[in-house]
């Protein structure tokens, strides 16, 4: 019998004590913050420097080795490259990444010898539409020559901004995020 009313009093205590945290909770200010509207910074720069969002590529420094495309598990990495008829020069003439198919594995950076494909901070692409999620560094009909490592110094945009851009051109103003 004592163990009976000792295990009584034990889940009385228990239930006490969890009411007691919450109704600590009950008179206090909430502290929800709505989210993007009014916020202090950017979420973006509150994320650290090795957060995986986004994929962008400083076209400038890629070699066209097709290496990230290659290491890519899931295929959502696309490169094009062209041979020049004439002067036999490689072209790229097509970089496109599907960031609704990405895992943000991180492989691909890895195995770039330049780092021209990187992470960025940049997470927010919820649309209706899944093909906006198709990010295209390279424009139709643009050709571009690959980087030479050994002879140029590319000048690299910060990080993050080439994939907003990217963003910007996907999602029409005022249209990101909606239903």
């Amino acid at each position: 019998m004592g163990s009976y009313i000792s295990r009584i009093v034990t889940s009385a205590a228990s239930i006490l004590e969890g009411m007691a945290i919450t109704l600590s909770w009950l008179f206090r200010r909430p502290c929800t913050v709505q989210w993007p509207d009014k916020i202090e910074k950017p979420i973006e720069a509150t994320l650290s420097d090795r957060y995986r969002g986004i994929l962008e590529v400083e076209t400038k420094t890629c070699t066209a080795c097709q290496m990230c495309e290659k290491t890519c598990p899931i295929g959502c990495i696309l490169i094009t490259v062209e041979r020049n008829a004439e002067t036999k020069e490689r072209l790229i003439t097509g970089f496109d990444i599907d960031a609704a198919k990405c895992m943000y594995c991180g492989l691909c950076a890895e195995a770039c010898p330049t780092g021209a494909i990187r992470h960025t901070t940049q997470f927010a692409g919820a649309t209706p539409q899944i093909g906006r999620l198709v990010l295209r560094y390279i424009g139709a009909g643009e050709k571009l020559t690959p980087y030479k490592p050994k002879t140029e110094v590319a000048d690299l945009a910060p990080r993050g901004s080439l994939a907003a851009a990217q963003l910007q051109r996907c999602f029409p103003e005022g249209d990101r995020g909606a239903k």
